[in-house]
């Protein structure tokens, strides 16, 4: 039976929600579950998924090489030496020729379902050119926020751009919970998610283990698979799955 994989945008409207590491944590909880699994970094010339993945520098070829023509995905795809299953496509360094077009961005998505039980495309902050790629054949669309004003209302102007994604398409990520908040922690996603307008699919904790696995090139779940943001991870996968999965009680 040919396969049929799901491609997923994970976007913010601004930066440092902690968008990639949601990508990369995501990514390889669903490729720990038996899943073929491919990140792709949309960022053009500020790409750093790789760091994110432990790839730092493996990858020769990037998603506009397959998408133009230049070579093959299996030719430009890196997969992770400890998670198998897991896979990077990068993005280029910098911007070279003729941009890649929307269509052939669709062309590239179309076979990466044939070859993928999910593909995690990481845009770049904002609403550029690299958003627009993320999410212009994307079958599903993961905004990240943090429970910071300026990043509610940058989602809220994210989710007005998103509405080809029909019901059930379109979900919200909070991110980076601090734990001092708790107490307030149900008023504050509460509002995140009445501000956003979208269904919550996850709650992240703020995490050391992440810093320290993000330095030390590692996937939080190898480094550190049983701290607070792993589960998250892992809940949010299990959702994305189609499973049932409890929202993460950071204690």
């Amino acid at each position: 039976m040919e396969r049929q994989g799901q491609c997923i945008a994970v976007v913010s409207g601004k930066g440092g929600t902690g968008k990639t590491s949601f990508t990369a944590g995501v990514g390889a909880a669903l490729a720990l579950s038996g899943r073929r699994v491919l990140c792709l970094d949309c960022d053009v010339g500020l790409r750093n998924l790789d760091l994110a993945l432990g790839l730092s520098d493996r990858a020769l070829m990037d998603f506009s090489d397959v998408a133009q023509g230049r070579c093959s995905l299996n030719e430009a795809v890196v997969e992770h030496p400890r998670l198998p299953g897991l896979f990077l496509l990068t993005a280029p360094v910098r911007s070279r020729g003729r941009p890649v077009t929307e269509e052939q961005m669709t062309q590239l998505l179309r076979d990466i379902r044939g070859q993928f039980d999910y593909c995690l495309l990481d845009a770049p902050a904002g609403l550029g050119m690299g958003f627009l790629l993320a999410t212009t054949a994307a079958d599903r669309c993961v905004v990240v926020t943090t429970t910071d004003a300026s990043s509610l209302r940058d989602a809220q102007h994210t989710v007005m751009e998103l509405e080809c994604f029909g019901a059930g398409k379109l979900h919200l990520v909070v991110n980076r919970v601090r734990k001092k908040m708790l107490r307030s922690m149900h008023a504050t996603i509460d509002d995140a998610i009445d501000k956003a307008g979208l269904p919550l699919i996850g709650v992240v904790p703020e995490d050391d283990a992440l810093l320290l696995s993000l330095n030390r090139g590692v996937p939080l779940l190898l480094a550190d698979s049983q701290s607070a943001a792993a589960a998250a991870y892992r809940n949010i996968a299990k959702r994305i799955r189609g499973e049932k999965a409890p929202l993460l009680r950071i204690k």
